[in-house]
């Protein structure tokens, strides 16, 4: 399996959701703006899409994966269908009780994590009901999840990364279509979540009956496999639910903020989270099990250069999205999000978050790559530790910034937390020789930072000279003729400059059994 080529499929899959994405977003901004409907459902969507995170794609994924792959090179086939069934049965049993007691605490769920809401009680009423409405999407994409782990396992990595885009779909035919029939018609909005969840759910299982794994579930409290699951999951759920808390902590604050803070990080988070999901999710999806396999196998040799591989790869991806955000921040908000009910204003206000965000995206993508040399070796308590430090220091970050950046300073806490998250990752997979870098960092270093001085100096000058005028307050074609070309300039500039100093493709190669 050539990993860049795999990469390259992953991200495309992923870039095609991404584009969804943001289609979805820009959609949403144009009907429903920045206020007090959409403060609320994002508040509401936020709740299920963090324990999804800590059930599904965090914690389970972390504990399930390194045994699967266990299972699948010293176990037979059999054995590790037996293994599935019953996870399936435990990790059914658990959401379907998280879900019923999410649906009847909607309002304390509400008062707890977004508080300043309760002094409008429209507000908070309508939170409630759209919790409610979205809660069982937690229950729906775990288990489409789970199932996704299992194809990333076999090396089917093209179809989970494919899998989000139904619920992108959803998100545009209901906000299009549907929204006119439901009152308030933010409703819509919650709906769309629960659908396109069950299409989730529904587009993988074909696959998963091709592998043979799509048997009944089984319970079995006493089944050996599954308690060594359950008892990794135990420090992966709080690792996990660190990261989770922290962004709970920041709607907190951001509820208390003027109105459309909530709404205006969450239209920068998701400009971060194309990067973030195209390249750092898709490196972390096919390394954990590759890394998993080497642990298997005692391979410490293979295992370190499949993390410096990662690792170089990241950084000659991520640096250079994390400048063109930064540099391109008001193009790109003005281009996808500015439109009727979405002013000048919210626009602005996006503006600086998405700036702020900027100064942390390579450490959230590193963390995607150095995390799993941890996991694979089914170390799970150092990472937490390492999580549980990294929040403390961001709250104290968020107390430092806020009063006078207001959403921007909590944008930056995040950021400045996730680079010290991976700085801290980094560090001890040194000193516990998991990792050691092979020859060339520092010239590639410094090479990397050369085209990245000359993509950033171009696509300043591009928007800044009077002999390329550009108006962001024109029409929508206009504006993304505007940003595609600042955009394929940018990239045109950093990948002639990297051929120019001697980088090629083949030398980011990479086969793996």
């Amino acid at each position: 399996m050539n990993l860049l080529r795999t990469l390259a499929k992953v991200s495309s899959m992923t870039m095609l959701s991404r584009i969804l994405g943001f289609v979805r977003d820009t959609i949403i901004a144009r009907t429903f703006g920045a206020g007090m409907a959409t403060d609320a459902f994002f508040v509401a969507f936020k709740l299920p899409n963090l324990l999804r995170r800590i059930f599904a794609e965090g914690a389970f994924a972390q504990a399930f994966v390194p045994i699967l792959a266990e299972y699948r090179q010293t176990r037979s086939a059999e054995a590790t269908q037996e293994f599935i069934r019953h996870i399936a049965g435990m990790l059914t049993l658990v959401l379907t009780l998280v879900t019923a007691i999410g649906m009847l605490a909607a309002p304390w769920v509400i008062y707890v994590s977004a508080p300043g809401f309760a002094a409008d009680a429209a507000k908070f009423d309508l939170s409630v009901a759209l919790l409610r409405i979205t809660f069982p999407y937690i229950l729906l994409i775990s288990l489409s999840s789970l199932v996704g782990s299992i194809l990333n396992t076999y090396h089917q990595f093209s179809v989970p990364a494919f899998t989000p885009t139904f619920l992108n779909l959803s998100f545009i035919v209901f906000a299009l279509w549907l929204a006119p029939y439901f009152d308030p018609p933010v409703l819509a909005l919650a709906w769309a979540v629960f659908v396109g969840g069950l299409l989730q759910l529904g587009f993988q299982l074909p696959y998963l009956f091709k592998l043979g794994f799509l048997k009944m579930p089984r319970l079995d409290f006493k089944y050996a496999a599954v308690n060594r699951v359950l008892r990794q999951m135990g420090p992966a759920i709080l690792g996990v639910s660190v990261a989770q808390i922290s962004l709970v902590i920041n709607t907190i604050f951001a509820s208390f903020l003027p109105s459309g803070s909530v709404s205006w990080m969450y239209y920068a988070d998701r400009l971060m989270e194309l990067p973030t999901g195209v390249l750092g999710v898709a490196l972390g999806t096919i390394l954990l099990p590759s890394l998993s396999k080497h642990s298997a196998t005692q391979d410490t040799q293979a295992f370190s250069a499949l993390l410096d591989w990662g690792i170089r790869l990241c950084l000659l991806l991520a640096l250079p999205a994390a400048v063109g955000l930064a540099v391109l921040s008001f193009p790109l908000v003005a281009t996808l999000f500015m439109y009727r009910e979405f002013t000048l204003h919210d626009a602005q206000m996006t503006q600086g978050a998405l700036i702020a965000y900027a100064f942390g995206l390579v450490g959230l993508i590193l963390i995607k790559v150095l995390a799993p040399g941890f996991y694979a070796r089914q170390n799970i308590k150092t990472p937490v530790k390492v999580a549980v430090f990294t929040l403390l220091m961001t709250q104290l970050m968020n107390l430092a910034f806020v009063w006078r950046l207001q959403h921007v300073g909590l944008a930056l806490a995040i950021g400045l937390g996730a680079c010290l998250n991976a700085a801290l990752l980094y560090v001890l997979l040194r000193r516990q020789g998991l990792y050691r870098p092979q020859p060339g960092w520092p010239l590639f270093l410094v090479k990397l930072l050369l085209a990245l001085l000359v993509m950033g100096g171009g696509l300043w000058l591009m928007q800044n000279q009077t002999w390329l005028p550009l108006n962001w307050h024109a029409h929508g074609w206009v504006k993304v003729a505007q940003l595609s070309g600042l955009v394929a300039g940018g990239m045109a500039l950093y990948f002639s400059a990297l051929l120019a100093l001697g980088f090629r493709p083949r030398h980011f190669r990479r086969h793996e059994v």
